[in-house]
């Protein structure tokens, strides 16, 4: 099966962090496509995947970097495909770079940004099924599902008693 949804991050490293948004899509049945492309070491590489995607089926992109975290912004100035944007922690600002690269995009090139790290990278994974449930009844099922689900858990512990 095609894969709807891609995710791009700029090194293998990040994968730890963006298996949650593989996890994600996988728990509601969304095919992906992760590949790990450096927006300074592989630009070329990073152009042509971007530019491809949209003909191959996919219907967002989730990009997430870390530092300079520049792959977000240069895969959204490659396609009009939705690009959702998961800043990566950082060794000296715990991500704050990175959700600032991230975040701060001209005019014109938007990129949706998520939180740093795993929280983001699983809310970006369930806002493309979001996305995808607007058109396919299915996702949309199983996300209201999902929904339900984590309501009733989060009542289910709310008496707290000493």
């Amino acid at each position: 099966m095609k894969p709807l949804v891609g995710i791009i991050m700029g090194s293998t490293s990040d994968w730890e962090t963006m298996k949650s948004a593989a996890k994600v899509l996988e728990e509601f049945g969304v095919p992906y496509e992760a590949k790990a492309m450096s927006a300074h070491r592989t630009p070329k590489a990073v152009c042509e995947w971007t530019e491809a995607a949209a003909g191959n089926g996919m219907k967002a992109i989730i990009a997430a970097a870390g530092g300079a975290a520049h792959l977000a912004g240069v895969v959204a100035a490659h396609t009009t495909l939705p690009v959702l944007g998961v800043p990566m922690p950082s060794k000296h600002l715990q991500g704050l770079d990175s959700l600032l690269s991230t975040v701060q995009m001209p005019k014109g090139i938007p990129v949706a940004t998520f939180a740093i790290g795993e929280a983001g990278a699983g809310n970006a994974a369930l806002f493309a099924v979001a996305m995808l449930a607007l058109s396919d009844s299915s996702f949309e099922k199983k996300l209201s599902e999902f929904r339900a689900k984590q309501t009733a858990a989060v009542l289910k512990a709310a008496p707290l008693k000493l």
